[in-house]
């Protein structure tokens, strides 16, 4: 059971309130001193004057201000202090602040506060920034002629107001993943400047780095582009000639497509330049494209590499840059491009310094894998867990349906799996736990439908099964219980304590009929995994409280929901099953005369089996 739930049952086991966000805060608009130019200071005893443009991209908070104004500014404007919030109101609205340093706004923030007796701080943040909150102020501000997001439709808002220790908790949950985020955006950031340093000293050819050199200074010619390579330039399309999506995106004043065509005019694996609004950028394309006017391509050649030729203009980047005539639209001349110098090596050389070099760069760069990547899913998952910790069940309200309360259920295990690598479990939080049906061993047939009997499970099976051993005639079957494929059968009736609870994993294709003084486990795990917790020690003394009787040793299964499992992920499940079965074929694999070697290799692994299987506890 996870530690919410049990926080939820015991502060609110009739559901979260909700309570209209004006009722326990203060929400007012901002106010700007006019003209502003009048109010703007240099004074250290300025007030800190806060605009849109002080807040880097994915801030959480404000820590600074590039403007000040006067006390007498100060006084016509709207004063905030350090820990209330503030809330864009226009333009990028919604966007919510916590304030490190105290300062004045303009009528384009509103101010939140006294808050405090309801909300943690960073809690409030959670939920001013998740989905269902974003999405209700985006459709209300844009309601009008004019997308605005004022004091009353923030007041209106209706918000999920948890105890303060399941506020905390979430809080502790939301920002392990924040942090990993943060740890991944870094560790990028070192990366990319890893990857400029050994760009820039592959492509240098001083000849000696460190003491070695490297290449001689004969196999190494500057050359300029004109002089290796032809440059051309593309050939104009309009806008209304493109589509949004296509086979061949179009290239003309950005990185960005343009649009995609019906036609491509380059093939892929090409290196281009923009030469006309974001001038001097520098793309390659793996795959054909478009190239419009305001963009030149480099033919290919067996003296370069298309791709070195793309990181030896990277290096050149800043020189390009330099460059480009700002005008009304930025350009960069078709002569500059031309008359570039860049060193040419052989080609051997080029293509292992492109080798290395992709390596660094499909770490930094490439969406697909990589760090950004990684940032990307890390963020993703933060905002689905974010949105699904936050949604809380109303006080007086029930879920309409069971199936949607258990797929939350399902969701917080494997949030909990991801944070700690693995969740302390009852099985009947991922599993339905049903009895057998009541036919005996005379009911057995020489064909028909396939059973498994209680008894047999003792005798005749092993941990797993993909065929059973006897059937019963289809009219007997016709009032039987059955198990699905990857369900586990288990024996509840035994002469003993330590027999009783024997189980198999049905991992056949087909339904079989289970007879009775068994128990049918119906899951969405790894049936193998949890058979081989079913037969470790920390399961033996679990099931030992259960079991009564006498003569007869009896386990109700009902009561197996109760059992407590350490619930990793399914791909650690997975890695787990795979390593018991090696020790599972060798141990059953032996040929009769080593007996020795059989009892010490029961040993081994039964070890690994419950070392494999025994967690240790988070808490």
């Amino acid at each position: 059971m996870s530690k919410i739930d049990d926080l939820l049952k015991k502060h609110c086991p009739n559901g979260v309130e909700y309570k209209k966000f004006g009722d326990i805060a203060n929400i007012v608009r901002g106010a700007s001193p006019r003209p502003i130019h009048s109010f703007i200071t240099n004074s250290e005893d300025g007030v800190n004057w806060i605009k849109i443009g002080d807040v880097s991209p994915g801030s959480k908070y404000i820590t600074s201000t590039e403007e000040k104004i006067t006390e007498e500014g100060a006084r016509k404007s709207r004063f905030v202090k350090e820990g209330d919030f503030i809330l864009s109101n226009s333009m990028s609205f919604g966007r919510p602040y916590i304030m490190k340093i105290k300062g004045c706004i303009h009528d384009g923030w509103l101010a939140i506060s006294d808050f405090e007796k309801y909300f943690l701080p960073d809690f409030l943040y959670y939920v001013l920034c998740s989905s269902s909150i974003q999405h209700i102020m985006a459709q209300k501000a844009s309601s009008g002629t004019v997308s605005n997001l004022n004091a009353d439709i923030v007041k209106s808002l209706e918000l999920p107001v948890p105890p303060l220790p399941i506020q905390e908790e979430i809080v502790r949950i939301l920002d392990s993943f924040t942090e990993l985020t943060a740890e991944l955006t870094a560790e990028l950031t070192a990366r990319k400047k890893q990857y400029e340093y050994y760009r820039d000293q592959l492509l240098s050819f001083n000849n000696v780095r460190g003491g070695l050199t490297f290449a001689s200074s004969e196999s190494v010619r500057w050359m300029t582009l004109g002089e290796i390579t032809v440059i051309n330039r593309g050939v104009r399309v309009v806008r209304n000639q493109l589509a949004m999506d296509g086979t061949y995106p179009v290239y003309q004043n950005s990185l960005k497509p343009l649009g995609f065509f019906d036609k491509f005019n380059v093939e892929g694996n090409t290196t281009f330049v923009i030469a006309a609004g974001a001038a001097g950028e520098i793309g390659f394309c793996k795959d054909n494209f478009w190239a419009a006017d305001d963009c030149y391509f480099f033919s290919k050649t067996p003296r370069l590499n298309s791709r070195y030729l793309y990181h030896s203009l990277m290096n050149k980047k800043e020189f390009l840059h330099s460059q480009v005539r700002k005008a009304s639209i930025p350009r960069l001349s078709r002569n500059v491009i031309e008359n570039l110098k860049i060193p040419v090596p052989p080609i051997e050389i080029q293509n292992r310094i492109v080798k290395v070099l992709d390596n660094f760069d499909s770490i930094c760069s490439d969406l697909q894998i990589g760090l950004p990547a990684e940032i990307d899913a890390r963020k993703k998952q933060y905002e689905y867990y974010r949105d699904l910790l936050l949604s809380f069940e109303p006080i007086g309200t029930v879920l309409a349906k069971q199936a949607s309360k258990q797929a939350s259920k399902q969701a917080i295990i494997s949030l909990y799996q991801y944070v700690y690598g693995y969740v302390e479990v009852m099985l009947g939080e991922v599993a339905t736990i049903s009895r057998g049906g009541n036919f005996q061993k005379k009911d057995f047939a020489e064909s028909g439908v396939p059973c498994i009997h209680y008894g047999q499970i003792y005798t005749r099976y092993g941990l797993y099964a993909d065929k059973t051993i006897s059937c019963i005639s289809n009219e007997a079957a016709q009032k039987q219980k059955f198990a699905q494929p990857n369900d586990i059968v288990m024996a509840v009736t035994s002469e003993n304590v330590e027999d009783v609870c024997k189980c198999v994993a049905w991992v056949g294709n087909e339904p079989i009929a289970v007879s009775g003084h068994s128990a049918i486990i119906h899951h969405n795990q790894n049936a193998k995994f949890l058979t081989y917790y079913f037969h470790t020690s920390m399961f033996f003394e679990q099931k030992r409280k259960l079991a009564h009787g006498t003569k007869v040793i009896e386990v109700t299964p009902d009561k197996l929901s109760d059992i407590k499992i350490p619930l990793p992920s399914l791909a650690e499940q997975e890695r787990i099953v795979a390593v018991l079965d090696k020790f599972d074929a060798l141990v059953n694999d032996l040929s009769e005369g080593l007996p020795a070697e059989i009892e010490a290799r029961k040993r081994q692994y039964e070890y690994y089996r419950d070392k494999l299987l025994s967690f240790k506890n988070a808490g």
